[in-house]
């Protein structure tokens, strides 16, 4: 009995810790790495052209409040300022 208890324990701290390190992952790793693909897409609009996050209830049909991470790529000013105006989608 006390084996079969020893294994349960182990598999509950395994499971734990792989919960841990995808929860860590996705709060952290993930966002820097969707930066950094839509970076190197504005990047071919241009040098001045950086990603910028809005957010865009349309993107859902506007029939609800969620919020949705869109990335556009706006040129900065030679003030270092943001045209929205100028603004493409990084999709």
């Amino acid at each position: 009995m006390k084996e079969a208890t020893g294994e349960l324990n182990m598999t509950v701290v395994t499971l734990i810790a792989i919960a841990a390190i995808g929860g860590i992952f996705y709060i952290f790793v993930w966002p820097m790495i969707q930066r950094t693909i839509v970076e190197r897409t504005c990047q071919t609009y241009g040098t001045s052209y950086h990603a910028t996050e809005v957010a865009d209830k349309e993107a859902v049909g506007g029939q609800t409040d969620a919020k949705v991470k869109v990335w556009k790529c706006c040129p900065t000013g030679s003030s270092g300022s943001v045209d929205q105006t100028k603004c493409v989608d990084a999709n």
